[in-house]
């Protein structure tokens, strides 16, 4: 084998390794962002079941206060029992644009005469993480005892008339990167207040 013979066999291996490295960087970065994508999607979705099973139990607050205290598109306050402790917690979901986090925060009622609730939330917690939902793809949505004659297109408008509020629509935009993934994944569901009495 002469000189150049050999040269050109190096070149031709270490361009064929460059490809190979080059290849498996590429699939491992593809199945690692599959899987970060889908435990973030899990994670969304769980998230979105938590709330909608907590709402299903809303109930009226220790001291008398109405179980919906208020209900923005990215903030909301309700009175549940989150814990099945027997007490009547605060809750407090909101999203954390700085971290593109949605949180919990909860508040035991003080033991005072009567009964009251801290003005800020005593725990807080993330709920779950990558949410991108824009200032236009509100998280929440509420509905009146009308829906769905006014239809998933013409939500009550925020801050809501707590006072009429039957339904909440819970919609999360999970994204990882939005660089690499533009399209983000859509989580949503609905969920029926029980234990309700509108007034207003």
């Amino acid at each position: 084998m002469t000189l150049i013979e050999m040269m050109m066999a190096i070149a031709i291996v270490t361009l064929a390794m460059q490809g190979f490295t080059y290849l498996f960087l590429k699939t491992w970065s593809t199945n690692k962002f599959i899987l970060e994508e889908g435990m973030a999607s899990a994670a969304a979705s769980r998230a979105t079941n938590k709330i909608v099973i907590q709402l299903r139990g809303i109930q009226q607050a220790d001291n008398g206060d109405y179980p919906l205290e208020s209900g923005d598109d990215f903030d909301m306050v309700f009175y549940a029992d989150v814990d099945d402790d027997g007490v009547v917690e605060k809750v407090h979901y909101f999203l954390d644009l700085a971290t593109d986090q949605l949180r919990m925060g909860v508040s035991n009622p003080l033991p005072t005469n009567p009964v009251t609730y801290p003005t800020t939330d005593q725990t807080v917690s993330v709920v779950t993480n990558y949410v991108v939902n824009a200032s236009t793809d509100p998280i929440f949505y509420y509905y009146n005892d009308d829906y769905p004659t006014d239809t998933v297109n013409n939500p009550l408008a925020t801050p809501a008339n707590i006072g009429v509020v039957q339904m909440i629509r819970v919609k999360l935009f999970v994204n990882i990167n939005p660089v690499t993934a533009p399209d983000n994944i859509n989580i949503e569901s609905f969920v029926n207040l029980r234990n309700l009495n509108t007034h207003e």
